[in-house]
Parts: structure tokens; sequence; C-alpha cells
């Protein structure tokens, strides 16, 4: 059962949502908080894992309470305006929704948040010279490296596309990047990272990988160049 949090400083907003959340029998209605600041020690606590935030609230808003938790639940932005989902995606918000809003919509969003909540806790669990253990759901999936076509960042989740298939893991580029150093990987791009030996061509700020054109910024080009052998 996932336990999911309400803030919203709307009374009859919080109501309404509840009302929603109840009809959904795989989650638990954790609790609400009418204000940001009210909810930090109950968030702090890392037991929630949807929380259901409201944008624009008095003193310290939504997107200001994100910005200050060291460590987030899932969250689902609820607000009047839609002008806020740029920054709602740097947030790495699960989904974003302007009100008034119905039941299935609601339960849209919280099953892409239990999709996720899947992967959450997966992450890499060994390097060796040639193949890397990760958390797959309840097993632990072994991938060779050579197998591995690049790695995609998706904000707090990485995706391993593969050759036989693709992985959502819990992790960063940055910790890869480190776990995979010494082997044929190379970052290309804040968001990617691939095995030099998978690039059929490189051609206008991009590397093509089985068809597919990856983006090489300029930051990592020297880098990038540096693993190549060039004749």
């Amino acid at each position: 059962m996932h336990k999911v949090l309400i803030v919203d400083d709307n009374k009859v907003a919080r109501l309404m949502l509840s009302e929603m959340l109840r009809k959904i029998n795989t989650i638990e209605l954790a609790g609400e908080f009418e204000d940001a600041l009210s909810a930090i020690p109950r968030l702090k606590k890392n037991d929630i894992d949807i929380l259901f935030l409201d944008v624009e609230m008095p003193g310290m808003s939504g997107l200001e309470l994100l910005k200050a938790l060291p460590e987030r639940p899932l969250t689902i932005l609820v607000t009047a305006k839609a002008g806020y989902a740029a920054e709602a995606f740097e947030l790495n918000v699960v989904d974003y929704l302007v009100k008034p809003f119905s039941v299935s919509r609601v339960i849209l969003a919280v099953e892409k948040a239990k999709e996720l909540l899947v992967v959450k806790n997966s992450k890499v669990k060994q390097v060796e010279n040639n193949l890397i253990f990760i958390r797959d759901g309840k097993a632990i999936r072994k991938i060779m490296l050579e197998n591995i076509l690049w790695l995609e960042s998706k904000g707090d989740y990485v995706k391993i596309v593969t050759q036989e298939g693709n992985y959502i893991i819990h992790a960063t580029l940055r910790n890869l990047e480190e776990k995979l150093s010494g082997n044929d990987f190379v970052r290309i791009h804040r968001g990617f990272i691939i095995p030099v030996s998978k690039i059929d061509y490189i051609e206008d700020g991009a590397a093509f990988v089985q068809g597919t054109p990856l983006p090489v910024s300029e930051n990592y080009r020297s880098e990038l160049l540096r693993h190549l052998r060039l004749l």
C-alpha cells in the first residue's frame, strides 16, 4: 500500500482530492497539510511515496518546498495555473494537474507514480570488467556491458538501452559514469553516456548508434574525440 500526502492551502481542494484518492484501493491517504512549512517534518521522515502538492500557497510555495527537501517523494503538482510546467519539469515531478481535474486524471497520475515506484529503489549493484548487475523489481539482473547501446538521464532515473530491451533504474548519470570509468563508455552530453564501440558515425553534432542520433554537446566533444582513434 503506497502512502500519499496532500499539501494544499485550499480546504475545498483538499477535500475533493482526498475523496478522489479514496477511490483508489492501492494507496493510503497518510495525511493532509494546509501549508508547506508544516509539511516539512512529515516529509523528512521519508515514508511518503506520493505527494500531491499545490504550487501557489502563502509563505512557502510548493516549488520552494521541493527545492528545500534533501529527498523528495514522487510528486504530482496540482495548480490553478498552467504556467509552471517548465519549472516542474526541471524538478522531475511525475505529473502536473491543472484544476479542476477529474477522477480519471488523478488515477492516471497515480498510476504513473506507481510505475516509477517499482524502479525507485533500483540501482547498479556491481560493476565488473564486462558486466553490471542492476536491481530490476524484485530480481537482480545481469547486463553485459557489450550489449549496452547508451545510457540516458531521466532526472533521478537512468534509462539503460540495450540490444535486448530497456531498463530504468534509480540512479544518476554521474554515479554510473564513475562506476563505468575505465571501460568503453564516454559522456557525450549532460543527458547521455555511450560506449565508443557502438558509435557508427558522428555528424552534425550527433553520434549515431544503430541509426539513432544522440546529441554531442560542446562541453563533452573534446572528451569524446580523445576516446576515438582518429586516423
